[in-house]
């Protein structure tokens, strides 16, 4: 789903949650008395149906349930978008701000504070004491207090705003850094000496009226931001990755003008790009220089090559293709199988000769209705050793579990959705991020809040033993960093 010189940092507002005690029963759902480990038996998904549930109906496969729900509060009551996790502290993104969430109990999750700083999406990442947010609407400047104005205005503003979350009760908006044709998206990766830390910024859609996004824009840019003296922040890098324009488009497949977003899997030093028409692996072993070394295309069945995950061992990539934008109803009969859906591809070969093979297509199998956006979007690995395992958000579609270990036959092994937000009308919702961490599941609904879930499965079990200490979804860690 997607523009402002640099006057100085106004004052951000701040609401701050001291205690449970401020949660409302009107915010807060109570979660079932225990949770429920449901045998081997048991443990598998409904297939595939044309029963649609009804309006806000909660259906799933029973090894997956719903703990509890914390709907959105104004300010805060903008499009919810992204997820990052440090410690006891899930941090969630919205168009209008940030929420940090205390999620030690997680069952109970409690809010610490509110931050009001509009810019779409705030796409959003931690480390350490640092919190990192995407601005792609063009802004009056770069303060928490902008108005929108257009990008065809050269002192319009978008790109990084970087806040101080040493007080998680009271963060500190500290930096801005200016991006070309903004910041969509953006993936942290730890610099090498532990003493910087690099964003990838992810944008695309350049116009030749936009003076701060000129086509052509085939370049992400790199903000490399020093960990003890982060006011220094600064684009040290704008790397070209498609010097033959990338792909020109078709009937049914995007440009590339940019990548939508990048992950990186830091500790083997790769990443993968979702570059509108393109997919790409990237050798990042200089974080301020990433190459290219193999790059697909899906000239058949993807519209729009929107996000990236790597197994564990790095010998496989998922791509997702957001058909329509996240706004449009794509999984019905109409659109079939093997569109809006994932691709996944072995990674065969070393060094600069591997490659990205295609293997198969993984689409929910559920028939929803025409008035819900659904469409694959936001997942993560689920830690399981020996096993490829991933929970993923569809919008309205809810939320998925599925296990690709065998990359050719992908199978969906778990599920949770609620029904349509409307059978009268597209009200655009549902799940825009779906991770797993430490034992739960969580997961930002555009429309109905926060949502904390469990599974109790068999199959992921080994999950539960490991534990992070930070996870930043598009940084990937190994598992063997969790344990």
């Amino acid at each position: 789903m997607t523009r402002i010189p640099k006057p100085r940092l106004r004052q951000l507002r701040i609401v701050s949650i001291a205690a449970a005690g401020l949660l409302t029963a009107s915010l807060l759902v109570a979660p079932p008395s225990s949770a429920q480990v449901v045998p081997a038996a048991q443990a598998a998904p409904a297939a595939a149906t044309n029963t649609i549930p009804g309006v806000d109906e909660i259906v799933s496969s029973p090894n997956l349930r719903l703990l509890t729900n914390l709907p959105k509060v104004a300010p805060l009551d903008g499009t919810n978008s992204d997820l990052a996790f440090q410690g006891k502290y899930a941090f969630a993104g919205n168009y209008n701000g940030f929420v940090t969430y205390d999620i030690s109990r997680p069952s109970s999750p409690r809010v610490v504070s509110r931050v009001l700083c509009p810019g779409s999406q705030n796409d959003i990442s931690v480390y350490g004491d640092l919190l990192f947010l995407s601005t792609d609407s063009s802004r009056s400047d770069d303060s928490c207090n902008s108005a929108a104005q257009g990008a065809d205005v050269k002192s319009s503003w978008e790109g990084i705003k970087i806040f101080d979350i040493k007080n998680k009760a009271n963060p500190r908006y500290i930096k801005s850094v200016e991006t070309a044709c903004g910041s969509h998206t953006h993936t942290l990766v730890p610099g090498k000496d532990k003493k910087s830390v690099y964003l990838y910024v992810s944008s695309y859609s350049p116009r030749a009226t936009f003076p701060d996004c000129q086509p052509p824009h085939d370049s992400i840019s790199i903000i490399k931001v020093p960990v003890k003296k982060p006011t220094q922040a600064a684009v040290v890098a704008t790397p070209n990755l498609f010097p033959d324009g990338g792909f020109e488009g078709s009937e049914t497949g995007s440009a590339t003008t940019g990548c939508h977003d990048i992950t990186a899997y830091p500790s083997r030093d790769l990443a993968a790009g979702a570059c509108m028409g393109d997919g790409i692996l990237m050798d990042i072993r200089d974080r301020e220089a990433p190459r290219v070394i193999n790059r697909v295309r899906d000239t058949t069945n993807f519209a729009f090559w929107h996000s990236a995950t790597f197994n564990n061992s790095g010998t496989k990539v998922v791509f997702t293709d957001e058909l329509g934008g996240g706004g449009a109803a794509t999984c019905n009969e109409e659109v079939g199988p093997n569109r809006g859906a994932d691709a996944i591809f072995d990674i065969t070969g070393r060094g600069d000769h591997r490659k990205m093979n295609f293997r198969s297509y993984f689409k929910i199998p559920r028939v929803n209705a025409d008035t819900e956006n659904c469409v694959a979007h936001n997942g993560s690995l689920i830690p399981v050793p020996g096993k490829d395992i991933m929970v993923q958000a569809w919008y309205q579609g809810g939320i998925s579990v599925w296990d690709f270990t065998n990359s050719a036959q992908p199978k969906e092994i778990a599920f949770w959705e609620r029904g349509p937000i409307s059978n009268e009308e597209m009200i655009g919702g549902g799940s825009w991020s779906a991770y797993y961490y430490n034992g739960h599941i969580y997961s930002n609904d555009l429309f109905k809040g926060f949502d904390v879930l469990k599974l109790s499965d068999w199959r992921t079990w080994p999950a539960e033993l490991v534990r992070y200490k930070e996870l930043n979804v598009q940084s990937q860690p190994s598992y063997l960093g969790g344990w």
